[in-house]
């Protein structure tokens, strides 16, 4: 096997970082007492949750052969990359404008609190910080390309 460095570098480590995101963040942010292990939450709501982040897990890892591992189509594989994580930060963004469809909340009180925001006052949720500026990489790595 053979690893893809001479070209993109930028693109693949901006691309690496988001990946990383959801890919590896999300296993250590939702398998614990305030996600997957909340004894709050229904079985069948901890059973969608372990099987979310598992399948981000499993796309992580795709997406990371596609960004490094050399062969042909390295430039379309890098987009590719890129798309799935469109695919997965989307869908968190689409279900945050949607809350109001289902009922969504941003947090649960025994679970990531919004905290106090570092500019303009107020308060912060964890997830949508951590997600916007994680789109932010990801829209700069696929620029980079």
């Amino acid at each position: 096997m053979t690893f893809a460095y001479e070209s993109h570098l930028i693109a693949r480590i901006l691309l690496s970082i988001a990946t990383l995101g959801y890919g590896l963040v999300t296993v250590k942010a939702d398998f614990n007492a305030t996600h997957a292990t909340n004894p709050r939450w229904t079985p069948h709501a901890r059973f969608h949750v372990v099987w979310q982040v598992l399948s981000y897990a499993g796309v992580g890892l795709i997406s990371l052969g596609l960004i490094w591992i050399g062969g042909p189509m390295q430039t379309e594989r890098l987009y590719l990359a890129g798309l799935l994580g469109i695919a997965m930060y989307g869908g968190f963004f689409a279900a945050l404008f949607a809350r109001p469809v289902y009922g969504g909340l941003l947090y649960d009180e025994n679970g990531y609190l919004p905290f106090k925001a570092p500019i303009g006052g107020g308060k912060w949720d964890v997830n949508v910080t951590a997600f916007t500026a994680m789109t932010t990489i990801l829209v700069l790595g696929l620029i980079s390309i």
